[in-house]
């Protein structure tokens, strides 16, 4: 299957003048996690949640705010893109390969498309995935944090990690999830509603139970790749954690559904 018959074609783009104000509202407004960056409608970069929960994190962006902050400043400007041509199992093996979330796709200098890891969960239904069960692909290594850890923590482990989610555990138990979204909206709040003068000593003092999600929609290892891929296009959710005589023993993510289609694809 040529990537044009996954790609969507509903294209939400953002200028790279504009401010990283009007990408969290196109972002919130869509409910997307990445936008293509463009110059006089050329492509010329591409940003994400995460990409925002990196930069507005950061200490020499602590306490500036959003509405000073250009999409230019913040986005990744070397963007990977596929021609609409391509296979669908060599785009996924570039992904992950590269380790990115989504691709735009080309004909010729003009994009027409994107394609993203949960356009890829969408093929991870039906008979076939019916016989996979979770425990043949999820992730054993899990990094996860606790509910009294730090803010600033989280974020680290998820930068060093090169992960956009992290399970919350608390005497093995999960209480809760924190993810990129999580991250950047708590920044974003922060700045609002601390005056300038004490974020850089505040900051510190946020912990991920401020901020994390609770009461975490959770998978077993006996669940399904079709099941947890519906859970996942259902709910939006990039990745659940598995649970086993209520301990979590694991995580399974769309990166790993996305390793499998890869696979048989090839």
């Amino acid at each position: 299957m040529q990537i044009k018959n996954l790609m969507s074609e509903d294209l939400i783009t953002i200028d790279k003048d504009q401010n990283l104000s009007d990408a969290l509202k196109l972002l919130r407004k869509h409910n997307v996690s990445r936008l293509p960056v463009t110059n006089n409608k050329e492509l010329v970069g591409i940003i994400s949640e995460r990409d925002i929960a990196n930069k507005l994190g950061s200490s020499k962006y602590e306490s500036m705010p959003a509405s000073r902050l250009h999409i230019s400043s913040v986005m990744v400007k070397d963007v990977i893109t596929v021609p609409q041509t391509m296979q669908l199992g060599e785009v996924a093996k570039l992904m992950l390969e590269k380790g990115i979330g989504s691709v735009p796709v080309m004909d010729g200098d003009k994009m027409v498309g994107i394609v993203s890891k949960a356009d890829f969960v969408t093929l991870a239904v039906g008979i076939a995935f019916d016989k996979i069960t979770v425990k043949e692909l999820m992730t054993k290594d899990l990094k996860s944090v606790s509910p009294t850890e730090r803010l600033i923590h989280a974020r680290r482990v998820m930068i060093e990690s090169h992960v956009g989610r992290l399970p919350v555990i608390e005497d093995e138990t999960l209480v809760g999830m924190i993810t990129s979204k999580d991250l950047m909206r708590a920044f974003i709040d922060f700045r609002k509603n601390v005056p300038e003068k004490y974020q850089k000593s505040q900051i510190k003092e946020v912990s991920v139970e401020d901020i994390m999600s609770s009461n975490p929609i959770f998978t077993s290892k006996d669940a399904t790749i079709s099941e947890v891929s519906k859970i996942m296009m259902e709910t939006g959710y990039n990745g659940l954690p598995v649970v086993e005589d209520g301990k979590v023993v694991g995580i399974i993510t769309q990166t790993d559904i996305l390793r499998l289609i890869e696979k048989l694809e090839s």
